[in-house]
């Protein structure tokens, strides 16, 4: 691509770089200089312009955008089509974004004039949401430069998607003590709903018993015997040890107990566990907190 100062003569079908304003009439950057444009040019007395010239093997800024747009889209995720060297990526589900960081990271250092920016991997996104965009910096990039993008975003089906909630019907079960407030657990119950509601899930009730291995094991049975397919446990006292009342509890139930501890603050004390293919959490007391 050729860039700078040409005089008309030579600017019929360049790309004009910067806007002009000529008698009320705007010329924008980006703009296709025709032989009429270049005709009301030198009649106002202008004899040069600042603009790009595309070479043979040169892709066109839109052309590229919309090929690596489309390129990068895999399952949940829809490109919009091509405006100024921009092609934006829309979430078709509500969900997480999911792609490979080193991936993207790779791509965005093969040249500076393409870029790819995106949300954070597994953010939370809703239909129709933006979740990534691709724009082409200069007007033209070269062919083999697309050509390797698109091998790098279209390996694996697509640079991003976006996973889908499952619909998850969800028991709840909370743990008391003496001295337990029914109101602090009237207020878990609707924190808790509305968080499982938030990522497609459904609350299909709770129960309450006491903060005993057997009594919680019990309660986890039958939320497992009414059909859920997840299990969250608030209990009255903080999880401190894989052998605390609610690990105990999973494996009394049949579970198994996958990991306790999260690098995460508030919520480290979070633990997950599972019976077959169906979830059992034990939640962090920070649960019962409507914030982040």
């Amino acid at each position: 691509m050729k860039f700078g100062e040409f005089g008309l003569a030579d600017a019929t079908g360049a790309i004009l770089a910067h806007g002009i304003a000529i008698n009320g009439q705007r010329f924008k950057k980006g703009r296709v200089l025709s032989p009429d444009d270049i005709a009301v040019l030198r009649k106002a007395g202008i004899e040069t312009v600042v603009a790009a010239i595309l070479e043979p093997g040169d892709v066109g800024e839109d052309t590229a955008a919309q090929r690596i747009g489309d390129a990068t889209t895999g399952d949940g995720v829809a490109a919009t089509g091509a405006f100024t060297g921009r092609v934006n990526l829309h979430a078709a589900a509500h969900g997480l974004v999911v792609y490979d960081r080193d991936l993207l990271d790779r791509i965005n250092r093969l040249d500076e004039a393409i870029t790819i920016a995106a949300l954070p991997p597994f953010a939370v996104v809703e239909p129709r949401q933006m979740v990534a965009t691709v724009k082409i910096i200069p007007f033209a990039v070269r062919a083999e430069l697309v050509k390797a993008c698109i091998d790098a975003a279209s390996s694996g089906g697509g640079l991003f998607r976006v996973a889908s909630f499952r619909p998850h019907r969800v028991g709840l079960i909370q743990t008391t003590l003496p001295g337990t407030r029914a109101k602090v657990l009237d207020k878990t119950v609707e924190v808790l709903r509305h968080r499982v509601e938030s990522v497609g899930g459904a609350l299909a009730g709770e129960s309450r018993c006491q903060h005993r291995t057997g009594d919680v094991a019990t309660a986890i049975g039958r939320w497992l015997d009414a059909g859920c397919t997840m299990v969250l446990i608030s209990g009255a006292s903080a999880i401190t040890d894989r052998r605390d009342v609610v690990p105990s509890a999973i494996e009394a139930a049949g579970g198994s107990v996958e990991h306790f501890g999260m690098p995460v603050d508030p919520g480290n004390l979070m633990l997950l566990g599972r019976k077959g293919n169906i979830p059992l959490v034990g939640l962090p007391g920070c649960v019962r907190s409507p914030k982040l």
